[in-house]
């Protein structure tokens, strides 16, 4: 038992968690990581670089250095490996981006409105993300590229282990940005790639497959997710990051879809933040369900358990779940 006397300092750290965002929104905005990787690393030096006042410059670093962002030595600040990695412009891990999509008004909003999608057990469906052609799906295309950059590459890693050069047709439903479908096509010069969207984020995709150098083995299929017509015979479906936005039902009746597409013997991989059956561990993956309890009106973070009995009710024959490097979340693949 702790014998540690009660502090409010959790309560005081909680509710002003936005000053973090705030600070590291603008840090990101200001380019002040990239800078200080190019050796503008005291607070004149990144005043004149960021066009920002020295006062200002100096405050910032400071209070990054508090919450672990940077460190400082003297009057001299440092990237942390972690900020070094991710937060440097200049690298290929680059997730600064991610701030057009995860501080968007729309997503705050919801937030500020989460006490009403307690009582009612989900989000209003005024203004709902899920509608046809929503904007805020380009802005989700475009910022959290970075961010699935690392984990694209070790879920196609993980399904093409066994037959890295075999000829596949793999549809990526709900495609976004479009890299989970092109890491496939990038790995194996032999798989093609069709992706599904709305048509205005499939715009987004098909730019990353003409940067990637994969365009001519990459497709589109504009439409909704649940009506357009695939076709059939994939090898390969990939549904990142989909599923924890519907109740069981419809997603069972979803799967049933991916099943029907699939050739005998094809594999539908799937990733999602999939919470221990404690619900509360791993916290980044158990935690996710909060964001659909505010974003949707249905959604939630499924456990292993709760994935495989949808599938076996979709029709599929066993599903096993593996960790993915360098990401908070799980890969289940499940065959047909």
């Amino acid at each position: 038992m702790s014998t540690r006397p009660p502090s409010p300092l959790m309560f005081f750290d909680t509710i002003n968690a936005y000053q973090r965002t705030a600070a590291l929104k603008s840090a990101i905005e200001l380019e002040l990581f990239t800078q200080i990787a190019r050796g503008r690393n005291t607070a004149a030096a990144l005043a004149g670089a960021c066009h920002v006042a020295e006062r200002g410059a100096r405050i910032l670093a400071d209070y990054l250095s508090i919450i672990g962002f940077l460190t400082k030595e003297g009057d001299r600040y440092a990237l942390t490996p972690d900020t070094a990695t991710f937060l440097d412009r200049q690298t290929p891990a680059y997730v600064g981006g991610a701030v057009e999509f995860l501080t968007t008004a729309h997503m705050r909003q919801r937030f500020e409105e989460l006490s009403d999608a307690v009582r009612a057990g989900g989000a209003r469906d005024e203004d709902n993300a899920l509608n046809p052609e929503h904007e805020i799906w380009v802005r989700f295309a475009r910022g959290m590229a970075g961010l699935a950059a690392m984990p694209a590459d070790g879920l196609a890693q993980r399904v093409l282990a066994s037959a890295p050069t075999a000829s596949m047709r793999v549809l990526d439903v709900a495609a976004g940005h479009g890299l989970y479908g092109i890491a496939f096509a990038r790995q194996n010069p032999n798989a093609s790639v069709v992706a599904s969207d709305w048509g205005n984020v499939l715009t987004v995709a098909q730019d990353n497959a003409l940067k990637a150098g994969v365009q001519n083995r990459h497709t589109t299929i504009p439409g909704s997710a649940f009506d357009v017509d695939w076709g059939g015979g994939y090898d390969v479906v990939l549904l990142t990051n989909f599923l924890h936005h519907f109740d069981r039902d419809t997603c069972i009746s979803f799967l049933r879809r991916v099943h029907a597409s699939l050739a005998p013997g094809g594999r539908a991989a799937i990733l999602e933040f999939v919470p221990n059956p404690d619900r509360v561990t791993p916290p980044t993956s158990a935690a996710f369900s909060m964001v659909m309890l505010a974003t949707t009106a249905q959604g939630d973070a499924y456990t292993f358990a709760d994935l495989d009995e949808m599938f076996r009710n979709a029709g599929f024959a066993s599903s096993e779940m593996h960790a993915l490097p360098a990401s908070f979340q799980q890969v289940i693949v499940s065959v047909k």
